[in-house]
């Protein structure tokens, strides 16, 4: 029997969110290690765990993985959900490093200096850059690549659950994609996830923030 996942991170979403989506979705039970003080960063520093000096960090297989997209993508080629061949996975890829960026925008939202004077610019690219491709190609089809659950259906889902909590309604326009986050609640995995109580963290608060700075030893806010 193989040891379960572990991941290091702080309590909150940030970058390993869409890890603990991704292995929801795949049905892999996994522990969380909540990195708290500043001495826990720095034993994995020491102890050489961390690569550039950077979290998450994933333990899976025997290694210890470390960068947010090679550890998506290790999961997602282990657990079928990368597509049935290379230009499946390309497009798979491209959707999914998309909303990563999107994502991120959001992501980054607390630690700015004043957050309230970026959600416009963020609501416009999700509304002109972002959500009409994957309104376009739900159209006719089911699932966003190969008729079947991938990678970039799960950062989908993560990511339109994300938009209507900084903006009500953003989907309104958006139908297709409206009726593919529907489908995907369905998934028994993720409905589970939804569920209070589950492994899903909560927006970002002050307590994390502070967490994240502290741990980091970060000082400054972002622009």
């Amino acid at each position: 029997m193989s040891e379960r996942v572990k991941l290091h991170y702080f309590n909150g979403r940030g970058k390993m969110e869409s890890i603990r989506w991704l292995l929801t979705v795949a049905g892999v039970e996994f522990d969380e290690f909540l990195l708290t003080t500043r001495e826990q960063y720095v034993k994995l520093l020491n102890d050489g765990d961390l690569m550039f000096q950077q979290v998450p960090l994933v333990e899976i297989d025997g290694m210890k993985l470390i960068q947010t997209k090679a550890i998506l993508n290790y999961i997602a080629e282990k657990y079928n959900l990368h597509g049935k061949d290379i230009k499946d996975r390309v497009k798979i890829n491209m959707y999914s490093e998309g909303l990563m960026d999107l994502m991120e925008m959001i992501m980054v939202l607390p630690f700015a200096q004043d957050p309230k004077s970026k959600l416009g610019n963020i609501e416009t690219k999700a509304k002109e850059r972002y959500l009409p491709v994957f309104e376009k190609q739900l159209l006719s089809h089911i699932y966003l690549v190969g008729g079947r659950l991938s990678l970039a259906d799960v950062l989908l889902m993560e990511c339109t659950l994300m938009l209507e909590e900084k903006f009500v309604g953003i989907l309104a326009d958006f139908p297709n994609v409206k009726a593919f986050q529907g489908r995907m609640s369905r998934n028994e995995a993720i409905a589970r996830f939804l569920q209070p109580g589950s492994k899903r963290k909560p927006q970002p608060d002050d307590v994390y923030i502070k967490s994240v700075k502290e741990v980091l030893n970060l000082n400054i806010s972002f622009p």
